[in-house]
């Protein structure tokens, strides 16, 4: 699928300056290549930071089972208890190992458009396989943590705040760019309305916290 419109001077998917038609309809800022690389740059620094203290930490409690992290602050607030648990091993290896390689990714991306290097397609169309399926696995290890686990681990909640914007972002770029079929109409909408799209999961993340520990913030908990 063709894809929309380029600023003056950007450069299109295929590589090609867009001409004076195309300049008439310029990409939505944040899915231009130097937004667009510096919103990765950032997201990938947050969440590689907050993966390698997980790593670290991580490393701690093997040498030390009685090892007290960081942020173990109470019962419902403690990295410690959730790196004890199944769901944060699900490969066979500790999850954050997952964030420091994928993350490392991301930063290298947006280092590359940075110093001006354009990618393939298929290079697109990995960097969303890999964005969708972290964000769903992201969305699977939340919901294990508010309703099986019942315990918050924050520098895994920084990975959550990272995701977000990230997984949104890399899919409106690539709507607007022609690697995702979608309607140039439709991708432009998704593309205006991403902040927006952010902000509501923001708030989804934060209303569910809430109410699966509504009896802590209440204070009935009895802790």
């Amino acid at each position: 699928m063709p894809s929309l419109s380029t600023a003056p001077g950007d450069v299109s998917p295929a590589g090609h300056t867009a001409g004076p038609a195309a300049a008439e309809r310029p990409l939505p800022p944040m899915t231009r290549d130097r937004p667009f690389a510096w919103l990765l740059l950032v997201t990938g620094v947050v969440g590689w930071l907050a993966s390698g203290s997980l790593v670290l930490e991580k490393l701690e409690v093997l040498k030390d089972p009685s090892h007290v992290t960081v942020c173990d602050v109470n019962p419902w607030i403690s990295c410690g208890q959730v790196m004890q648990t199944w769901q944060s091993s699900v490969f066979g290896f500790p999850n954050m190992f997952i964030g420091i390689v994928a993350f490392a990714v991301i930063i290298t991306t947006a280092m590359g458009i940075l110093a001006g290097a354009t990618f393939a397609r298929w290079y697109w169309i990995g960097l969303q396989a890999g964005a969708t399926l972290g964000f769903a696995f992201v969305v699977w290890l939340w919901s294990q943590a508010l309703y099986s686990i019942h315990i918050l681990c924050p520098f895994c909640m920084v990975v959550w705040a990272a995701m977000i914007p990230l997984f949104v972002w890399v899919t409106a770029r690539n709507a607007v760019h022609g690697v995702l079929p979608l309607p140039a109409a439709a991708a432009r909408v998704l593309a205006d309305s991403g902040w927006i799209v952010t902000a509501l999961l923001y708030v989804a993340v934060v209303a569910t916290i809430f109410f699966a520990f509504i009896q802590v913030f209440i204070g009935t908990s009895g802790y």
